[in-house]
């Protein structure tokens, strides 16, 4: 794995660069669904990690938000090469590279890098997580009011009853307060790094927490489906990631039992 961590931080950093050189004119912006932007961004990032590897890694199976491709079989890369073009089109400095390598159902590898602030998060199974060359580990939160969550939305809010809301609400209420950064990579660093203590959301792909899940895990936090199941790449998905001892009362909260959270 030690080769394709190497090559994965080095993309990112590329793919950031790309990024910082864009920001402020992200040109032309298409859009896939009624909120869900593509910008040429979006496109040349995922172009420039996709060739990169292929000519080291053609084995591997690739699948990116862009270009599509199977997360079936073993050796896959999941990447997000511009997680937050919302952010990135409207010139707000929170967005990230999200690269992820996964053996089977299990992520080995992670890497997030924020171009804006020179950020970059990576992880190895049983190696750690590090950010910058420091290691990371999750906050020692214990009680929901004592703790700051962040979150996102579906692309679905308009159309679909369960769009988080209810639970956005119900956090809002017995929490610090409810973050919504826009990046649910970030939002997995964050949690690794202890500056969240806590993240939820419904109706995400592999490519955007594929990386996080490895960060918070190897940080020491705990990383299931939003109903406590451990299969949390099986779709359609959805991440709950805390420290230990704070993990099971987001759970009761987010499923209705709340006398217990």
């Amino acid at each position: 794995m030690d080769s394709r961590l190497e090559l994965a931080v080095h993309l990112a950093r590329r793919a950031g660069e790309l990024l910082r050189n864009g920001y402020g004119h992200a040109g032309t912006v298409r859009y896939k669904g009624p909120i869900d932007p593509v910008t040429e961004y979006d496109l040349r990032c995922e172009a420039l990690i996709r060739d990169g590897l292929h000519a080291a890694f053609p084995e591997d199976s690739f699948l990116g938000e862009e270009g599509g491709g199977s997360v079936q079989g073993d050796g896959r890369w999941l990447v997000d090469p511009l997680d937050g073009t919302v952010n990135f089109a409207h010139a707000i400095p929170i967005f990230a590279v999200s690269m992820a390598y996964a053996m089977g159902d299990r992520v080995v590898l992670g890497v997030t890098y924020d171009p804006m602030r020179d950020e970059l998060f990576h992880a190895s199974a049983g190696g750690g997580a590090w950010l910058n060359g420091q290691r990371l580990q999750v906050s020692a939160a214990e009680q929901l009011d004592r703790s700051l969550f962040v979150t996102g939305f579906p692309y679905s809010i308009r159309s679909d009853p369960d769009n988080n809301l209810r639970h956005y609400a119900a956090f809002a209420m017995r929490s610090l307060g409810v973050r919504r950064l826009g990046s649910a990579s970030l939002d997995l660093a964050y949690v690794a790094a202890g500056r969240f203590d806590g993240y939820w959301e419904y109706g995400v792909e592999a490519w955007d927490v594929g990386a996080g899940i490895l960060l918070v895990e190897e940080a020491g936090g705990r990383v299931t489906r939003a109903d406590g199941q451990p299969d949390y790449l099986r779709p359609p998905i959805s991440i709950l990631a805390a420290n230990a001892r704070l993990h099971p009362a987001m759970q009761a909260l987010l499923n209705g039992e709340e006398g217990q959270a």
